[in-house]
């Protein structure tokens, strides 16, 4: 597959048609909740710049990717792994799993090769769902907070 520059508009939005294509087509309900949560601008592309990238992961998953018998094409975990350790900002890396879990959820299921994404960067990039939830504030606490133990009366 092609190379983008480290934590690049063009890597980020290289995972973004990553999750779009994570359940083998783009529906409207993500093209929808593509611009509803702005996530086009936020990449820091133009809608034109974006459309390159998602024709280039086309062309190279036509390339790259494994022909499944159900005909659809699917990247090994390998390739996966390779183009999610692009994202090396952990905010950055935080900011992209929200706008993959935007598109994964728009149409109100979570289909297998959406659920496989998502897990796989989350476990790739060490976040947990409760640190997207709950945004960078969270980084400035201290996890697990320290508790403090009491002598109990015997």
């Amino acid at each position: 597959m092609r190379h983008y520059p480290s934590d690049s508009p063009e890597a980020m939005a290289r995972i973004v048609a990553l999750a779009l294509l994570a359940d083998g087509a783009i529906d409207l309900s993500e093209i929808e909740s593509l611009e509803q949560h702005d996530i086009v601008s936020r990449l820091g592309l133009d809608q034109s710049g974006f459309d390159k990238v998602v024709h280039e992961y086309a062309e190279d998953m036509l390339t790259y990717a494994n022909y499944m018998p159900s005909g659809q094409l699917e990247l090994d975990e390998d390739t996966i792994s390779l183009l999610l350790g692009e994202i090396r900002n952990p905010l950055l890396r935080e900011k992209l799993l929200r706008s993959m879990l935007d598109i994964v959820n728009a149409d109100g299921r979570l289909a297998g090769g959406e659920a496989v994404l998502v897990s796989k960067a989350m476990k790739l990039w060490e976040i947990d769902l409760y640190e997207v939830s709950h945004g960078p504030a969270l980084r400035s606490r201290r996890w697990p907070p320290q508790v403090k133990r009491f002598k109990t009366a015997a």
